[in-house]
C-alpha cells in the first residue's frame, strides 16, 4: 500500500481509481464491507483501489477538546487498511482551506481531478463540503462530467444496530468490551510506542511500559486484561492500566500503562500493540501508596485468573486469528 499526503499526485501510470471516503475511525465491520466491496469492484475493473481520508478527522478539527474520543490512530487505520490490500490511501489534511471549500469545488479538485475517481463507493449518510453542503445526489450529478459512477453502499447492520464508530464509542465508554469485539470484529486495541516513565512501578515489584498514545482522549478508561503484540509478533499477556493516574500525579492526558507477566526485558522505544480482552474495573484514587500497591497486585492476580479460566477454553484459531495482521 501506498500512502498518498501533500499533493497526493498518483502515478502518471494511473489513469482511473476506485475509491471511497470518510474517516474510518475504528475500522470496523461496516468499514471492512465496504472495503470488500471496494476492492472487488477494483478487481472487476482492473484498477487500484484507494481510500481517502483526513487528518484531523473533521469533527477534532471543528470541536477541538470536546470532539468524540477517537477509536483509532492514524497509524492505526493504515495499519488495518495495509492488511486488506487497498493500493493507496489519500491522507487530506483538513484544515481551514479544505473547510471552507464548496462541495462542488471538492468534489471537482480533488475527488474526480486529482485522485482521478472513476467509481466511488460511498455511504447514503455521507456529507461533505462547506457546512456539509455536498451529498450522493450532488456526487451523481458531478460525476457524469467525468464519466464516473458513483455507487451508494447500505448501512451494515448487526442485531438490528447500524455499526458505526458513533455506537462503538458508546459501547466502549460502557466498558462493554465483547460488545465493541463484536462491531469491531476484533478486539479493541490501541498502539503506541514505548516511551520511559518515571520508573515507579518497578520500584513496587510491577514494573510498566508506559505508552505514547497518538491521541487527545482514548475511549476506554480503567484497568484491563491484555494481550500485547510486539514488533517482532510474540504475543504476551498482561494488565493494563487506561487514564490519568490520580493517585499518583493526575496527567490531564491519558496514558497507557502495561505489566506484563513474567517479563523483565527493555521493551523502550518498541511499538507495541495493545488488545482490551476484558475490565476489571474503573480507575480510582487511593488515599495512600499502599493502598494503590494492593490494588495492583490484586489486579494482576485477576488479569492471570482471567486468562487461565476463559482463554484456555477458546481454539487457537479464534483466539490468535486477528493477531495475523499489524493492528487487528
Amino acid at each position: 500500500m501506498k500512502l498518498l499526503s501533500g499533493v497526493g499526485e498518483l502515478p502518471d501510470g494511473v489513469t482511473k481509481t476506485v475509491a471511497t471516503i470518510g474517516n474510518f475511525d475504528g475500522v470496523h465491520l461496516g468499514h471492512q464491507a465496504l472495503i470488500d466491496s471496494l476492492l472487488l469492484q477494483a478487481q472487476k475493473l482492473s484498477l487500484p483501489s484507494l481510500v481517502i481520508l483526513f487528518e484531523p478527522q473533521p469533527g477534532e478539527f471543528f470541536q477541538g477538546t470536546d470532539a468524540p474520543e477517537r477509536l483509532s490512530s492514524l497509524r492505526e487505520k493504515l495499519d488495518i487498511l495495509a492488511s486488506y490490500g487497498v493500493d493507496y490511501v489519500y491522507c487530506l489534511r483538513f484544515g481551514t482551506c479544505i473547510s471552507q471549500m464548496s462541495a462542488a469545488e471538492f468534489a471537482t479538485q480533488y475527488i474526480f481531478s486529482r485522485l482521478r475517481v472513476g467509481y466511488l463507493l460511498i455511504g447514503d449518510d455521507f456529507r461533505f463540503g462547506y457546512k456539509r453542503g455536498g451529498d450522493t445526489r450532488l456526487l451523481q450529478e458531478i460525476s457524469q462530467d467525468y464519466k464516473a459512477t458513483v455507487s451508494i453502499f447500505s448501512d451494515f447492520v448487526i442485531d438490528r444496530t447500524r455499526v458505526s464508530s458513533t455506537v462503538i464509542r458508546k459501547v466502549l465508554n460502557a466498558g462493554d468490551l465483547e460488545k465493541a469485539q463484536q462491531l469491531l470484529g476484533r478486539p479493541y486495541s490501541m498502539c503506541g510506542r514505548v516511551v520511559r516513565g518515571d520508573g515507579r512501578g518497578r520500584t513496587i515489584g510491577a514494573p510498566t511500559a508506559n505508552l505514547r498514545l497518538n491521541r487527545k482522549s482514548a475511549a476506554i478508561e480503567g484497568v484491563f486484561c491484555v494481550k500485547v503484540k510486539r514488533e517482532k509478533g510474540s504475543v504476551l499477556s498482561g494488565v493494563a492500566n487506561v487514564g490519568t493516574r490520580p493517585t499518583v500525579d493526575g496527567k490531564s492526558k491519558p496514558i497507557v500503562e502495561v505489566h506484563l507477566f513474567d517479563f523483565d526485558a527493555s521493551l523502550y522505544g518498541e511499538m507495541l500493540t495493545v488488545y482490551f480482552m476484558d475490565k476489571l474495573r474503573d480507575e480510582k484514587k487511593f488515599s495512600s501508596l499502599d493502598g494503590l500497591v494492593e490494588q495492583i497486585n490484586n489486579d494482576i492476580n485477576a488479569a492471570k485468573k482471567y486468562f487461565q479460566d476463559v482463554l484456555k477454553n477458546i481454539t487457537d484459531k479464534s483466539n490468535k486469528s486477528w493477531l495475523n495482521t499489524k493492528t487487528h
